[in-house]
């Protein structure tokens, strides 16, 4: 199992190949990743070309309603055959290696950003979200309303008793 790093790298890698289908940067991330996926193995190279065309093919034909579910099926797919890759190096200096690769390829190229935005209160966030709580305590990217921690007995009592209506935390 993949580290987060190292996970979060293949999901880097799996966006490239989405943003990438379709603009003027899609050569040169088709064949660099695929001489990343072959390092050295001109058969395995062919193999992920071939791979890299049909995500190319199906990213550019796809009806425009069905587009972003697409995209994002093809993001899971590559993101998952990057990661295989790096969990199948048995060395950790062969696995150190090849991040260190795909993170110069990947910085290499100009994918066009997507505009990413949020209403007040909201999050935006242009790739990946990760919200972690520990044991007995909350964690969230937005909280819109009461969170109560404990037993939802005591919760219940709670609002059962008068009490004031705190402030709105965007009020100051």
């Amino acid at each position: 199992m993949l580290d987060e790093a190292l996970a979060a790298l293949a999901a880097s890698g799996g966006a490239a190949v989405t943003t990438a289908a379709g603009t003027d940067a899609w050569t040169g991330l088709r064949d660099s990743l695929a001489r990343w996926f072959g390092r050295g193995n001109p058969r395995r190279e062919t193999s992920v070309l071939e791979r890299l065309d049909q995500t190319g093919a199906e990213l550019a034909s796809v009806e425009a309603d069905r587009a972003e579910s697409v995209r994002a099926a093809y993001r899971a797919i590559w993101q998952t055959r990057i990661q295989d890759l790096l969990d199948d190096l048995d060395d950790a200096a062969e696995r150190g290696r090849a991040a260190a690769d795909l993170r110069a390829l990947l910085a290499r190229l100009s994918l066009p950003q997507a505009g990413v935005s949020a209403d007040r209160g909201g999050v935006a966030v242009g790739g990946n979200l990760t919200v972690r709580a520990q044991d007995g305590s909350v964690a969230a990217a937005v909280v819109r309303g009461d969170v109560h921690v404990g037993r939802p007995e005591a919760a219940r009592a709670e609002e059962s008793q008068d009490r004031p209506t705190p402030p709105d935390a965007s009020q100051g």
